[in-house]
This record gives structure tokens, sequence and C-alpha cells, in this order.
């Protein structure tokens, strides 16, 4: 914490709220000063006069903004992307980190034309597939799309946003070719020494074959799938080669989106004390219209499975810019980039979520966001573009939710 007489005027005064920043242990009622767009101080008490302007968050929980791990943002190239600044005004998310949507082929449109306008900040994820997301799935159908040496050259030429690789590795992407796509991918993470982002969901391949491929700092996405890669394995217990990856530093991401987060196998990992390193949405096309909805949603789930309000948070903030080496980012420290989000914590209610495979658990806790603020600038609210016209979801989430003709930002009920 800083001295806020040494700092000048401040820009903005955040007042009054409960801030949450586990990065630094911060957890109680502060005040958040910012002067040109970073951290100026993150004290009990700031003088109201020092600033320009100020924000009342009397009631609020003020976070680091929120980091999601896994998402889908290349709006109008691939099947699923969303467009990142609309959502995030409404979510408290600032960082995206966008998981393979861009292949080699199609990365110099993603810098130019999503990573380089957004307002909040875009990180990648390359696919290994040259084509990357541009149709649902079957991007390694073709083993000539796994071309290792473009992909290296690819990432040598963008490393300030490319943060790791990224394979899907599920009955549909690898169809015909079996473990090939991932060992090129183990292949082209250890050439650039970067992270490996392994999703997982039902095999073929099996997660005997995908294991081995694994290692300590990679990312295992959709973690708490409920397919029949999910990684409680027989009578209930964690699959040991995983739990000892675990131990060792593979992280484990929920990645929620449309099919791919089962509260059965949430309860019995947790149970067992296998917790979520990181939260994230898998946020895409679909994904907004439920059951995932967006970010405040899928940590409200996470509340209401008994994980504290701090826990929550960190797993959102911090712990996400540690997977990807995002130091500067997740904190509240003084100095930092002034990404900033608000919430109002509702703790007494009644509402009804739902899982991927659409079981129902009731829950007392929702987060909802109020503002999203980056580089000390609040995010205004806009407009989200229509969906796509492919944007339906499974018939038997679109029986609870609705058409995409009904789309609309939606909360639990």
């Amino acid at each position: 914490m800083a001295d806020s007489t040494t700092q000048g005027q401040f820009d903005t005064l955040i007042a009054g709220g409960h801030v949450i920043d586990p990065a630094n242990g911060v957890d109680g009622t502060f005040d958040v000063a910012v002067k040109d767009g970073k951290i100026a101080a993150v004290q009990p008490q700031i003088d109201r006069k020092s600033a320009r302007s100020v924000f009342n968050a009397d009631g609020q929980i003020v976070t680091p903004g929120l980091i999601d791990l896994h998402t889908h943002v290349y709006w109008g190239v691939t099947y699923w992307g969303i467009e990142p600044d609309p959502v995030a005004a409404r979510s408290g998310v600032t960082t995206w980190l966008d998981v393979g949507s861009a292949g080699a082929y199609s990365f110099p449109g993603f810098r130019e034309f999503i990573a380089g306008p957004s307002r909040s900040r875009v990180f990648a994820l390359l696919n290994l597939s040259s084509i990357g997301l541009i149709a649902p799935t079957w991007e390694f159908n073709n083993p000539d799309y796994c071309d290792v040496d473009l992909a290296e050259k690819i990432v040598e030429a963008n490393r300030d946003i490319i943060l790791g690789i990224k394979a899907r590795i599920d009955r549909n992407t690898t169809r015909g070719v079996g473990i090939y796509p991932l060992e090129r991918a183990r292949e082209l993470a250890d050439r650039v020494g970067l992270p490996l982002m392994t999703h997982i969901g039902y095999g073929p391949p099996t997660m005997e074959e995908i294991i081995p491929h694994l290692r300590p700092g990679d990312i295992l996405t959709h973690c708490f799938t409920g397919g029949d890669h999910r990684i409680l394995g027989k009578d209930n217990v964690v699959i040991e080669d995983i739990k000892k990856l675990h131990d060792a530093g593979l992280i484990l991401d929920i990645g929620h989106g449309t099919g791919s987060f089962n509260y059965e196998v949430a309860e019995g990992l947790m149970g067992q004390g296998i917790m979520p390193d990181v939260i994230s949405t898998d946020i895409h096309q679909m994904a907004i219209q439920g059951p995932m909805f967006d970010m405040p949603t899928t940590l409200s789930k996470f509340l209401n499975l008994g994980m504290s309000l701090s826990d929550v948070i960190e797993r959102a903030t911090s712990k996400a810019a540690q997977a990807i080496n995002l130091d500067d980012l997740g904190t509240l420290g003084v100095g930092k980039p002034a990404d900033i989000a608000l919430f109002h914590l509702e703790e007494d209610g009644e509402y009804s979520f739902h899982d991927s495979q659409m079981n129902e658990r009731n829950g007392t806790k929702r987060l909802i966001s109020t503002k999203t603020m980056v580089d000390g600038a609040f995010l205004p609210q806009m407009p989200e573009r229509e969906l796509h016209i492919w944007a339906g979801l499974p018939e038997h989430q679109a029986a609870v939710f609705g058409s995409p003709d009904n789309f609309r930002p939606n909360r639990p009920s």
C-alpha cells in the first residue's frame, strides 16, 4: 500500500468498497486511487478531495479486473467468437485469453481486427491447426493442418500476445487421426517454450492416451467435464496420474462453455480437495445464451458449491494471471494497470443454476457486475451484436433458455 499524499492528485477514487485482492492479501474496506491509468494507492481512508472523480463503491465488491482464461472472441471469422468489449463492460472481465480461435493462417487478422482495436485486453493461445476454429470442429481431421514449422514462425513473430498453444483433443476434432495432433501440439509447445492447453471431453482418444503428453505448467481445460474424459475415475476417485501431474503443477481450468461443466464431477472432485486452479467461461456464441451466461454467473456457481468469495476471485484474477505469466494483471498492486471490476454480491436470494447437462442446483448467492475499468477508464455499456445464424443451443438447453431469436444478456432466475 502506498502513501496517497505522495502521489499528487488522483484521477479517480473508488471509495468505500469491500476490496478483495488475493494477490496482495487484501480483503476489507479500502479506497482505491487511480492515476494515469495505474493503481496509485489502496488505503482504508483517502481524502476525497484528492481525486478529480469519486465513485462511491459503498456496499460493493471491488476486485482486480477479471481474467478469463478460456474464451473465443474472434467475432465474424470463426464459428464461436463473440465481440469482447460489450461483454467486458457488463461482466467485469478486463482480460480475455482467446484459446485457439486463430491458427497460423488466420492469426494476422486476429491481431489486426480483434486484439488491436479492443479496449479490453486480448491475448491468445495459437491453435496448432493452421485453420483454427473457422468451423465448429474438425480442425485436425486433415493432418496437413498440423504444420508445426509454420505455427512456430507465427508464435515467434507475435510473442507479445501469443501466450501458449491450444489443441482440442476429442472424438470430433481428431476423427480419423487419433493422438497425432496432440503429439504435434506437444512438439510445438516445447519448441516455443510456452504452456499447452489441452481440451478434453469425449474420446477417442482416451485419457490414457492423452495423459502422457501433459506437463506441469500446462493447462487441462474442461477439467470438470461430464464426458468420458472425466478425470473422476473409478469409484469416483481422481485419476492417479492426473493427481500426480496436478501436484507437480498441471493447471486445472474449468472452461464451462455449453458442454463442459458437470456438477456431479465438480462435487466429487472438490469433495476430495481437488479444486479448480482457474475458473473460466469458455464463452462463445452458444454459451452466452446459457447455462454459462457470463463470468459472474460461472463464479456464482462455485460460490454456491462452497468456495469462499476470496478463493473464487483468486481463480479469476491472480491465479489466472500466473497460469500465463501476466505478472502485471490480476492485481491491485500499486503501479499496476488500473483494471478493476465492481460487483454486487446478493447473498440471500433463491437462484437456480444449471450445468451443461442441465442438472440443477439451487443457491442463495450470485455476483452481479456493476462496473468494469480498464487502464483507469470505465468501459461504457454498449449493445452486443446479434447472434450468428447458426448459434443455436443444444436441444436440451434450448428447451429451457429458448432460441437465439429471444437472446438477451441473461442471468439465472
